[in-house]
């Protein structure tokens, strides 16, 4: 009889969790590979060519092109100037590499791997760096000028910029003319309108502390905010409005968020991996925090493939360089 009523009890349990969650639970996320590509120097963002396997690691003096399917580098491209990251365009066959020591954007054919030439931005440190397909344009957040260059790719100048209210972060991109970025300094969201070059709204994102990474939910219009002190903010990009508060690892620098899966990614510093489930627009529920590496904080999404990659380093002593650097493969 205890043995029928335990079986029925557990089968009661069972019923009464949604079905994502136990599948979860049963198959959750892990590191699943590992791959030394060493060399010396930092890293700051990842960039994945999804449909060409290509992983672009911006490495200070130049960029690795790695395949993630199996950790093999594929080629440098050298002649950086302390490079933050690499915003693909595969449309134009191009890539483009902020140089926060440079002031300038690297052009990189994604034939050859090679660079093809240069951009100058009058705007101080670009750090990140995308494409907003709504003007054509490629965006630089300049971080010691507190604002945006707004390049055209096709007569390869930069066209204007766009003043913002302190040291701007990571940023994106909804196709339709709005882009949300970290303001770092000022915990602050903003919304700028690319087709008028104007920011249109700056909301607070307290109780976030240094906000970095950014990954946005264009169907939900949800942005999520990943913060130094540990908190992932979900935004409501219509109107502004803090819809949910996520714990996370302390400095993190990178989100992303799978509009398959209804999956909400953070990677920090500490060498953790929280992975929430988007159960509606406004409510979260955990996945798991996957263990990875220490320093391992800025990462890639493989929507196709399920699987997030970051990279990583031993801790090095003070004035040398890193050691150990690795690639990491989370998946199920």
């Amino acid at each position: 009889m205890k043995k029928q009523i335990a079986q029925a009890l557990a089968l009661a349990g069972l019923l009464c969790t949604p079905l994502w969650a136990a599948a979860q639970s049963a198959d959750t996320y892990k590191v699943t590979h590992q791959y030394a590509l060493g060399g010396t120097g930092g890293w700051d963002y990842l960039s994945l060519d999804q449909a060409a396997h290509r992983l672009f690691i911006a490495r200070d003096d130049r960029i690795m092109v790695v395949d993630p399917a199996n950790g093999k580098l594929v080629k440098e491209i050298p002649g950086m100037k302390h490079v933050h990251g690499v915003a693909l365009v595969p449309s134009l066959h191009r890539a483009y590499a902020s140089n926060g020591h440079g002031d300038n954007v690297s052009v990189i054919d994604l034939n050859t791997l090679k660079v093809i030439g240069h951009i100058a931005v009058s705007g101080k440190d670009p750090d990140a760096i995308l494409y907003d397909p709504a003007t054509s344009h490629v965006l630089t957040m300049n971080g010691d000028s507190n604002n945006i260059s707004v390049i055209d790719p096709a007569s390869g100048k930069e066209l204007s910029t766009i003043a913002l209210d302190g040291n701007p972060e990571f940023a994106a991109a909804d196709g339709q003319g709005n882009v949300y970025n970290n303001i770092e300094d000022k915990a602050e969201l903003a919304h700028i309108d690319t087709k008028t070059g104007k920011v249109l709204n700056t909301w607070s994102l307290a109780p976030c502390e240094g906000p970095t990474g950014l990954a946005l939910d264009v169907a939900n219009k949800r942005v999520f905010s990943a913060c130094a002190n540990g908190w992932l903010i979900v935004t409501d990009a219509t109107d502004g409005h803090q819809v949910a508060k996520l714990p996370i690892g302390k400095k993190p620098d990178a989100a992303a968020y799978d509009p398959q899966l209804h999956e909400v990614f953070a990677s920090s510093r500490e060498g953790v991996l929280n992975v929430y489930h988007q159960d509606s627009a406004d409510q979260y529920s955990t996945v798991a925090d996957v263990p990875t590496m220490k320093s391992a904080r800025t990462m890639a999404l493989d929507t196709a493939a399920n699987q997030v990659y970051l990279v990583g380093a031993k801790v090095a002593e003070k004035g040398k360089p890193v050691s150990g650097f690795t690639l990491l493969v989370v998946g199920k």
